[in-house]
């Protein structure tokens, strides 16, 4: 360790804050957090017989320590969250905002209340249920409450437009109040039910069902009461296959994690009135920090993505920030919210279930990967590769009758799709397709951009045949690059069939390799194969949909966007409610003001038929205009990040 950053640890100081790790580029690779910083910060440095692979490399990679005061242990917690999410250190836990579990979310203020499914849970006063584990969990659930307690399923904009009932309503799963003046009192007494079930209070549910029945019996409505037998029949089924967790009837999630070396896997299991309601498992690689360092960031960070905070966060080992969570998590609740970790009894028995679940995950994970190794070596030893092919990058070309020229760049990790490293190219260079020239520029753009930050992949993966690698290897040849492996994979295609008897008249998959004339074959349906296929199909899908998307801009600037007063939002409406151009042209000025108003209305039926010139004849523009549902900007390519780059 160099004598600036001994008399930095020296000088630290002792009150609670945030220190920031950073490598001799000044990169920051780690943000921790800490009640005393000068103690947790020397503790890397002092520890005698630690053998995680990073304190032994802090000295060789680690260039500076900053910190950050604050007051006490939550505004540590807070600033720490902030800086992860903003610089994302390599060694820190990171969570994505699409991680979390589908739940029910229930609405009571209105007249008519529904079920929803969401994943994001907010501070709007409505009810909300979850997480389900699964698709196929919250759909079980929700045809029961549909069969049984006959809420309506329709939107709101539905509810307050419909003018006759729909099929539910025929079939007897619905009361219609969309059309028909059904009691909100009666209507009431379903939506209690239905929390009561979902809350999973068996004993209070069952119990009013029985009355009802009772009651209607004795009325003779023999039609309702066989009804309420048959709903009551239901819910005591589903409730019997509700293991009972805990006999406090509370909402808890239970964290606990399984290591191997630097392979650190948490898992969540969730608990909702005592009964178990499933369970997540969250794997994260290269974390060299402790345990105790990382789970509390990883809880922080996890109710952080608006997550359901339940009244107990059950944890395996004591943290130094405990309170100051507990004091966050309040916060975010709005309501107690205890830290626990327990010792004995159900909740330690709800830990232990946890740890065996960790653990199981991480196994599972681990055949995956050595199955997964086994195929990579194949790949690598059938097609001569020079490296073991960990990182994958697949590129297609992509055009519209010469026009409208992109690329794609999609990727594997350990042969799973990495959508983290996804690209879109447009070509700068042409203004006329030329598949070769095209791919020059993008393995040119790609190889410079990767010697510049370091990040080559291990094997490249074109999509074509032999010009196309050509290209492909020549950017590398210009940029000195070497030691990344290039192939191309090629389609299999029709022949021609001179012989009834043939089997098939398809080609099979083809490889080409640098420096041989012959093309590889590999096992149809073999895993290899597949990976590579694979790879470029999606690169394949990733380029199309660009494409479509970069024409259908170009084609929608009409004339509504040079219309003052007629932005994005408004023109959405129209397209919506016409369906295409063409129709808005038609629409009168009094069909226009019930979308824009009369003002508006009236200017943008003068501005549409002041300029006839831009009824175009060209087929792309139409055949596009056609399609209501293209009219609507899509939203980016999940995983992939925004912008070309």
């Amino acid at each position: 360790m160099d004598a600036k950053l001994e008399a930095k640890l020296e000088s630290l100081p002792t009150e609670p804050g945030v220190y920031l790790m950073k490598d001799r580029r000044g990169e920051i690779i780690y943000v921790g957090k800490a009640v005393n910083l000068r103690n947790r910060v020397r503790s890397y440095f002092t520890r005698t017989g630690d053998t995680r692979a990073f304190v032994s490399l802090l000295d060789q990679f680690l260039g500076d320590i900053e910190t950050v005061l604050v007051h006490n242990e939550k505004e540590a917690l807070l600033l720490e969250n902030e800086l992860i999410k903003k610089h994302k250190p390599r060694f820190n836990v990171l969570l994505k905002d699409d991680k979390q579990y589908i739940s029910l979310r229930l609405d009571r203020s209105q007249p008519y209340p529904r079920l929803e499914v969401v994943r994001r849970y907010q501070k709007d006063g409505a009810r909300y249920f979850g997480p389900y584990s699964s698709a196929s969990a919250i759909r079980e659930t929700l045809r029961i409450i549909n069969r049984y307690f006959h809420l309506r399923t329709c939107t709101d904009h539905v509810l307050a437009n419909r003018k006759r009932p729909c099929l539910l309503h025929q079939i007897g799963r619905c009361p219609a109040p969309c059309v028909y003046p059904v009691p909100e009192q009666e209507y009431r007494k379903s939506v209690d039910e239905v929390v009561l079930f979902l809350e999973g209070k068996a004993g209070e549910l069952v119990d009013g069902l029985r009355s009802r029945m009772k009651q209607a019996a004795g009325d003779l409505k023999f039609e309702e009461a066989a009804r309420i037998r048959d709903q009551l029949l239901a819910i005591e089924r589903s409730l019997e296959r509700q293991k009972v967790a805990t006999t406090d009837f509370k909402d808890q999630d239970v964290f606990a994690s399984h290591r191997e070396g630097d392979r650190l896997l948490v898992y969540v299991l969730y608990v909702r009135q005592g009964r178990l309601n499933g369970g997540q498992a969250f794997p994260l690689g290269s974390q060299e920090f402790p345990d105790e360092e990382l789970l509390p960031s990883f809880v922080n960070l996890y109710y952080d993505q608006g997550n359901f905070v339940p009244e107990e966060v059950l944890l395996p080992l004591d943290i130094e920030e405990r309170e100051g969570l507990e004091a966050l998590l309040t916060e975010r609740k709005g309501e107690k919210v205890r830290v626990m970790v327990p010792k004995r009894g159900e909740k330690r028995d709800l830990v232990d279930m946890a740890q065996k679940n960790a653990e199981q995950a991480v196994i599972e994970r681990r055949r995956t990967k050595d199955e997964t190794e086994v195929v990579l070596r194949r790949l690598q030893e059938r097609l001569h590769l020079r490296n073991l092919p960990r990182r994958v990058e697949c590129f297609d070309i992509s055009h519209f009758q010469g026009a409208s020229i992109v690329a794609s760049q999609v990727a594997a990790t350990d042969g799973e799709i990495d959508k983290s490293r996804y690209r879109r190219y447009r070509i700068k260079t042409l203004e006329k397709q030329d598949d070769f020239a095209s791919m020059h520029e993008v393995i040119s753009r790609r190889l410079k951009r990767g010697q510049e930050e370091g990040d080559l992949p291990d094997l490249l993966v074109i999509d074509g045949g032999k010009g196309q690698l050509a290209s492909a290897l020549a950017a590398a040849k210009d940029l000195g690059v070497e030691g990344v492996d290039i192939i191309s994979l090629a389609k299999s295609r029709d022949l021609e069939v001179h012989d009834r008897d043939e089997e098939s008249n398809r080609s099979p998959e083809r490889v080409f390799i640098p420096h041989r004339k012959d093309p590889i074959v590999l096992r149809q349906n073999s895993a290899e194969l597949y990976l590579l296929a694979r790879l470029r199909d999606e690169a394949h899908r990733f380029a199309i949909t660009f494409q479509q998307k970069s024409m259908r801009k170009g084609n929608f600037h009409s004339v509504l966007e040079d219309i003052p007063g007629v932005g994005d939002t408004r023109k959405k409406l129209l397209l919506r409610q016409f369906g295409s151009l063409k129709r808005v042209r038609e629409a009168t000025i009094e069909e226009l003001a019930e979308v824009l108003g009369p003002t508006l209305a009236e200017r943008v039926h003068a501005a549409l038929h002041g300029h006839p010139e831009e009824e175009s004849e060209d087929p792309i523009r139409e055949a596009s205009l056609a399609d209501a549902g293209a009219l609507v900007d899509e939203k980016s390519e999940e995983g992939s990040p925004p912008g070309s780059p």
